[in-house]
């Protein structure tokens, strides 16, 4: 499985960003697809998640009702609608997918979001 991520880039504080990720390959070996970001000086963090097998979506508390994880089935993507940012959404967003054991098993490369204050 192939992702690849697309979309970040430089906003100030308050506004939006839209990231895509494409899933290419053996989609059908995964279970899901989410976001991880990961700031400077910082661990990996969750961000959100959705399961295919009845669309349930989970979000970090830190991005609730400001970021919103949907998908598009017939094109194996997701995307991230991020409103509301915050310069501590600041970091690099990494796509991931789960196989069918549920592991964090696929990995997109990284795509910088940035905030300004």
């Amino acid at each position: 499985v192939q992702l690849q991520a697309s979309g970040g880039g430089l906003v100030q504080a308050g506004g939006s960003l839209r990231l895509s990720c494409a899933a290419s390959g053996r989609t059908f070996s995964t279970n899901g697809m989410g976001w991880f970001r990961q700031a400077p000086g910082k661990e990996r963090e969750f961000v959100a998640r959705v399961i295919w097998n009845g669309g349930s979506t989970y979000y970090a508390d830190s991005v609730k009702g400001r970021f919103t994880l949907s998908r598009d089935n017939a094109k194996n993507a997701v995307y991230l609608q991020m409103n509301s940012l915050k310069p501590e959404d600041t970091a690099v967003y990494y796509c991931a997918a789960t196989n069918n054991y549920v592991q964090w098993a696929y990995w997109g490369q990284g795509t910088q979001v940035t905030v300004s204050s």
